[in-house]
């Protein structure tokens, strides 16, 4: 049943997807950051950032059916921060 003051063809949000997509933005930051810090020449501490992932991990594993599609471009991105990070603290 809609919520009043909806059309029932109106999807409601999800907010399991919106709370994991927060979460996801969030720890693009958190990188996007630290490769800034390393790319100014400051060490940064990365412990915890596994839990993190791992977080987001079963997050999104545990959506039921195609929910987790919408949060593909989201974890894209978070790949590629991730990847950037990597190749920042690889160069002498």
């Amino acid at each position: 049943m809609p919520k009043p003051g909806t059309d029932a063809a109106t999807p409601q949000p999800n907010l399991e997807v919106e709370a994991t997509m927060a979460a996801i933005e969030s720890l693009q930051g958190t990188l996007a950051m630290a490769r800034a810090l390393v790319l100014a020449g400051r060490r940064v501490d990365l412990v915890g950032l596994d839990r993190e992932a791992a977080r987001l991990c079963a997050a999104v594993a545990c959506m039921p059916g195609d929910s987790g599609d919408a949060l593909l471009p989201g974890l894209l991105g978070l790949a590629r921060e991730v990847e950037a990070l990597s190749l920042c603290l690889q160069e002498p």
